[in-house]
């Protein structure tokens, strides 16, 4: 099927600054750079999908032209993160002289913040050293992962997930460019689930698109496993009423009989109070009980069990407010 051969995360990633959306303050700022000829090293944090690799290879090709893939590398730190890797490739990529009548190369580091300490120590080194011949852009999830000396050194930009207009729009774009037609809801489901993050939003979309070129909001769910929001509502409900059998036959229906990871549930759960009308010490109780379930589960417990106990306590809280 047309358009459904290659990823569409990589077919539709802009090309130009200009292109990008959702980030017109930072955007303007790295055009400025351009403008003037000049670059700092560069730190770009933010959630995944939100922006920052795109805007990093743009922002070379702007600088550099048809010399762009000879004078930009990309490297990422999670797959090497040791200090020979700061020592040998990037220090042997930051060296050498620029080509084409550059004036400086650029190196991307994705990921910096798998740099260990020491790792990250040589680096800043490097980046002094060099600076002549190499700006550096770091691009991390968690800035507070990058030690101090390096973050000194570097412009700092933070990316923030992309708003809902954003992704929606990008989403129809990208359906009329591949003749798929969406309905409201599919649009609103697919900017649900992506929560900010536009790879997840084309991956979504793609997903969908593979088994019809006419999506619902149905559709997008069952494809990326997700819980709809009213069945979410539901299960929050059946709990606050105190129902204990509903709530956990609920929970089964959407664990096992549809497949949604428990980390996924657990999310929806969260977003769900968070913008619920609850009476607020329920909703207190509530996080601090997903919480503790979230961090159960990322430390090994089993999932199953958790997800049977966080409903249990669940019960137990709305009861207990009655």
């Amino acid at each position: 099927m047309e358009g459904n051969n290659t990823i569409w995360i990589e077919k539709y990633r802009p090309q130009k600054l200009a292109d990008m959306v959702g980030h017109p303050e930072i955007v303007e700022r790295l055009r400025s750079y351009v403008k003037s000829g000049t670059l700092p090293h560069l730190l770009f944090t933010g959630p995944a999908g939100v922006g920052k690799t795109t805007a990093a290879v743009a922002l070379a090709k702007e600088f550099f032209g048809d010399t762009w893939q000879i004078n930009f590398r990309e490297m990422n730190a999670s797959d090497e993160r040791g200090i020979d890797v700061v020592r040998n490739q990037i220090k042997g990529f930051a060296r050498t002289s620029p080509l084409g009548g550059a004036s400086f190369k650029i190196l991307f580091l994705d990921e910096a913040d798998a740099l260990t300490t020491d790792a990250q120590a040589a680096l800043r080194r490097t980046m002094e050293n060099y600076a002549q011949n190499c700006r550096f852009i770091l691009s991390c999830n968690y800035s507070s992962k990058i030690i101090d000396p390096i973050q000194s050194r570097c412009a700092i930009y933070r990316f923030r997930p992309l708003d809902d207009a954003a992704v929606a729009e990008q989403v129809r774009r990208v359906a009329v460019t591949e003749g798929v037609t969406l309905t409201d809801d599919a649009v609103q489901a697919i900017v649900y689930i992506a929560e900010g993050d536009m790879r997840k939003a084309l991956n979504a979309l793609q997903g969908a698109a593979i088994i019809s070129r006419e999506i619902d909001a149905g559709m997008v769910y069952e494809t990326t496993s997700t819980a709809r929001p009213d069945e979410i509502r539901n299960l929050l409900d059946l709990s606050m009423q105190g129902d204990f059998p509903a709530a956990e036959g609920a929970l089964r229906r959407l664990m096992r009989d549809r497949g949604i990871a428990p980390n996924e549930l657990i999310n929806q759960c969260f977003r769900e109070v968070v913008r619920s009308d609850m009476e607020t010490g329920l909703k207190v109780a509530f996080i601090d009980h997903l919480g503790e379930a979230d961090f159960r589960i990322s430390e090994g417990a089993d999932a199953a069990i958790q997800m049977e106990a966080l409903i249990a306590l669940f019960v137990l809280a709305a009861r207990k407010n009655e």
